[in-house]
């Protein structure tokens, strides 16, 4: 039971990350002490996404549903839980790259803004 509650929160824990790195930036135009963690989590989610390894928490919520006698998953996080959400079917390697681009890209434009504003306090 434990360990369930465990997986399923690893989870939470891993869409929440997923989400901050998506959007984080948007908590920098608010609080700009917040892009000090949202900049290293956004650069790793790129580097997972764009090198297409898997997150270390997956491979850990595999191994703790399989000792409560679940079946793991085979890929990623993102691919098991969001893709059927987010991801229409048919998506292509070369889309998968250009949505890549397109949150870094929005990202850039947030943390503009939030660099202009940086600098008209000054």
């Amino acid at each position: 039971m434990l360990l369930r509650i465990a997986a399923d929160l690893i989870v939470l824990v891993h869409f929440a990350f997923v989400t901050f790195v998506v959007a984080g930036g948007l908590l920098a135009l608010k609080w700009p002490k917040m892009a000090y963690l949202h900049i290293p989590a956004a650069v790793w989610g790129a580097w997972i996404g764009f090198a297409n390894w898997i997150c270390p928490l997956t491979p850990l919520e595999n191994h703790l549903r399989r000792l409560t006698g679940e079946a793991g998953y085979a890929g990623g996080f993102i691919e098991h839980y969001i893709t059927r959400i987010l991801y229409p079917a048919g998506l292509t390697a070369g889309m998968r790259v250009m949505l890549g681009v397109a949150v870094v890209a929005a990202n850039l434009l947030v943390y503009g803004i939030c660099f202009a504003r940086w600098r008209s306090r000054e």
